[in-house]
C-alpha cells in the first residue's frame, strides 16, 4: 500500500530540484483522478493519508461506482431510506464469508422485516434488466413457505439479441432497510448451466454457498436466470435457498442465513475463486448424500422384501402342514 512519502514525485521540468506532493493538486483536480479507480483502488487510496481519506469518503465518487456497477441500487438505496453508497459497496462487493456470525450478533436476534432487492442482469457488457424488488418478510406466508424471491416471473422480456446463457452477468444484492446492512446473494458469473431438453430452456445458476450456524454443511442462495436462448427470451429470474440434500428452506431458515451472512465478515482478495470452491464443494457434498440416500433406500427396500418374501413363504408353509 503506497505511503504518503511514495506518493510523492519529482518536480516538472527539472529545474530548481524541489519535489511537489500528488496531494499539492487542487482538490477537485484529485477528485476527478480518484473517480477513475475502481473500489478496491479507492479504498486503499485512502488509508494513504488523512487528506486523500476524506477525498476517498466522498459519497458522489462512490455513488457513481456504485451506479456504474448496479444501475438498479439507485432505486433500491431510495426504497431502503438509505445514501450511504460507500457501506453498500463495502457489503455488496465481495462475497461473503464461509463462517457464520456469531449467534450473539444483533443481526440474528431479529430477523429483517423486509427485504429489498436490487437485480441487474447483463448479457456481456450490456444491461438488458434492471429492477427493484421489495418483499415484505414479515408475514406468516413468507415465514412458513420455501424462501423464493422473484425479480421477473412469467411475463418475461426478450433481449435485443439472441442469449448465450454463459455470457450473463447477475447482480442480486439483497437489502436489510431497518439496518441498512446488504449482502451479494449471486456470483457474477454462472457457476452452472443447465439445459433443459424437454421444455427448450437453460437454467443459468449464479450461486453463493454460506455456511450454516450449527455445524451443518450450509445452505445457498440460489439465483437463477431460465431462459430460452434460441429466442431470446428471458422467462424467469428468481432466487430460492436451498439446503445442502437440494430441499427448498424455508422463508424463517432462508431470512437467518440471510441476516447472518450481513452481519459476517467480508472475504477480500481471492473471493470469487474462494466462492466458486464453496460451490463445487457444495455440489459435490450433496451429490454425496443423495447417493448415500438412495443407497439407503435401497437397503431399506431389500429388507422390506425379504420380510415380506419370509412372511409369504411362512404363510404358504402353515397352509401346507394344517
Amino acid at each position: 500500500m503506497a505511503t504518503e512519502d511514495e506518493l510523492r514525485a519529482p518536480a516538472c521540468g527539472g529545474g530548481g530540484g524541489g519535489a511537489t506532493a500528488i496531494d499539492d493538486l487542487p482538490a477537485d483536480v484529485l477528485a476527478l483522478v480518484l473517480r477513475r479507480l475502481d473500489g478496491a483502488s479507492l479504498a486503499a487510496v485512502g488509508c494513504a493519508s488523512s487528506s486523500f481519506h476524506e477525498l476517498a469518503t466522498d459519497q458522489d465518487t462512490w455513488r457513481g461506482l456504485c451506479l456504474a456497477m448496479w444501475p438498479s441500487v439507485r432505486d433500491a438505496l431510495a426504497t431502503a431510506g438509505g445514501e450511504d453508497y460507500r457501506a453498500l459497496f463495502a457489503d455488496a462487493f465481495p462475497f461473503p464469508e464461509s463462517s457464520p456470525a456469531p449467534a450473539e450478533s444483533p443481526a440474528l436476534t431479529s430477523l429483517p422485516a423486509r427485504l429489498v432487492s436490487a437485480v441487474d442482469l447483463l448479457h456481456g457488457d450490456v444491461s438488458i434488466m434492471s429492477r427493484v424488488v421489495e418483499t415484505d418478510t414479515s408475514t406468516a406466508w413468507f415465514l412458513g413457505s420455501p424462501f423464493r424471491v422473484d425479480a421477473l416471473v412469467q411475463e418475461g422480456f426478450t433481449a435485443p439479441s439472441p442469449i448465450t446463457p454463459s455470457e450473463l452477468t447477475l447482480s442480486w444484492i439483497l437489502i436489510d432497510p431497518t439496518t441498512g446492512r446488504a449482502v451479494n446473494a449471486s456470483s457474477r458469473r454462472a457457476v452452472a448451466v443447465d439445459r433443459k431438453w424437454l421444455t427448450g430452456e437453460t437454467v443459468a445458476r449464479f450461486t453463493v454457498v454460506l455456511a450454516a450456524g450449527g455445524g451443518g454443511s450450509g445452505v445457498a442462495l440460489d439465483a437463477c436466470v431460465t431462459c430460452d436462448d434460441r429466442h431470446g427470451h428471458v422467462r424467469e429470474v428468481s432466487l430460492r435457498v436451498e439446503d445442502d440434500e437440494g430441499g427448498g428452506v424455508s422463508g424463517h431458515d432462508g431470512l437467518a442465513a440471510v441476516a447472518a451472512a450481513m452481519a459476517s465478515a467480508r472475504r477480500g482478495k481471492g473471493a470469487e475463486a474462494a466462492a466458486r470452491r464453496r460451490y463445487e464443494e457444495f455440489v459435490k457434498g450433496k451429490r454425496a448424500r443423495k447417493e448415500w440416500n438412495a443407497r439407503r433406500e435401497g437397503i431399506v427396500d431389500l429388507c422390506c422384501s425379504g420380510v415380506g418374501a419370509v412372511v409369504f413363504v411362512g404363510f404358504l408353509v402353515m397352509l401346507t402342514f394344517r
